[in-house]
């Protein structure tokens, strides 16, 4: 699926315009309607892996209803998944599952035991909130703020700025839009008009942003601005990603959040640049 086909009609976010001034074209991914209590993991056609892939799709949920991207990696909200889907069956709204090699046949067993698919699962929002409560969590109010998510790459001696509708860096766009889908995070990523009214994009500049920032972030119908740079690192083996997070523009607002992760691919990357900036816009704290 294309970055287009996952993006939505301005028409459906009303509340992230701004009729005081012209808007700007840009992406705006990550705001699905109705999507949020429900969640697709990739299995196989092995029993065991769908009940695995069940209970990781809840705790998708979980982390994608609170807004809190830590609760992926928490043993405690697998516990309360797994007694979740096992104590009430009315846990799991709706199931279906998709060949992920559909077209291709299949050319013996094993293929077909192990044949990858999605798992989609929707489940009751009721035992959803309730499994929040038993974890100390609580679901984030919509409508979300909408993030400008402005991410410069760079790797050997070339640097370019993830850009909506440039030719360059097209799978880390597609990256930063599943991350995006993940949390439910509305994320606006800009197109070239909207890079070139931000001007140069030096690193000193992205990490003291002036007020063409808060202009451009106002424009483009965003709350907050996610800031980030992506430097390849032979010795991490991966990208060191640096994130900061300016969360508003008036006098007295929260200052800007700042956090790091090392040696992970671009996918990762922009899982914990997105997640981190809904975990702060959530309520749930700062990233480590």
């Amino acid at each position: 699926m294309t970055v287009r086909a996952l993006c939505l009609a301005a028409t459906l976010l009303p509340a992230l315009l701004v009729a005081a001034a012209p808007a700007v074209a840009a992406e705006i991914v990550g705001a699905e309607v109705g999507g949020l209590y429900r969640a697709t993991v990739i299995v196989t056609g092995r029993e065991e892996t769908r009940h695995a892939g069940l209970r990781q799709a809840f705790v998708e949920v979980l982390a994608k209803v609170s807004g809190d991207p830590r609760l992926l990696g928490d043993p405690a909200a697998a516990l309360v998944a797994e007694h979740a889907l096992a104590d009430a069956p009315e846990t799991v709204a709706g199931l279906s599952y998709r060949d992920r090699m559909e077209g291709i046949p299949v050319h013996d067993e094993q293929g077909s035991r192990d044949r990858p698919y999605d798992l989609t699962g929707a489940f009751d929002p009721a035992r959803v909130d309730a499994a929040l409560s038993a974890l100390g969590r609580k679901p984030w109010a919509q409508p979300r703020p909408a993030v400008l998510a402005v991410v410069t790459v760079r790797r050997g001696g070339t640097e370019f700025v993830l850009a909506g509708d440039g030719p360059r860096g097209r799978d880390m766009v597609e990256a930063l839009t599943v991350a995006a889908e993940r949390m439910a995070l509305p994320t606006v990523i800009p197109d070239a008009a909207v890079l070139k009214r931000l001007g140069s994009l030096s690193q000193a500049a992205l990490f003291t942003p002036g007020p063409e920032f808060a202009d451009t972030t106002l424009r483009v119908g965003a709350d907050a601005t996610l800031i980030g740079i992506l430097i390849w690192s032979d010795t991490d083996r991966g990208w060191i990603a640096e994130w900061h997070l300016e969360t508003g523009q008036e006098p007295g607002a929260a200052p800007p959040t700042r956090w790091t992760v090392r040696g992970v691919s671009f996918d990762a990357a922009f899982r914990n640049g997105i997640g981190g900036a809904a975990q702060v816009l959530s309520g749930n704290g700062a990233p480590e």
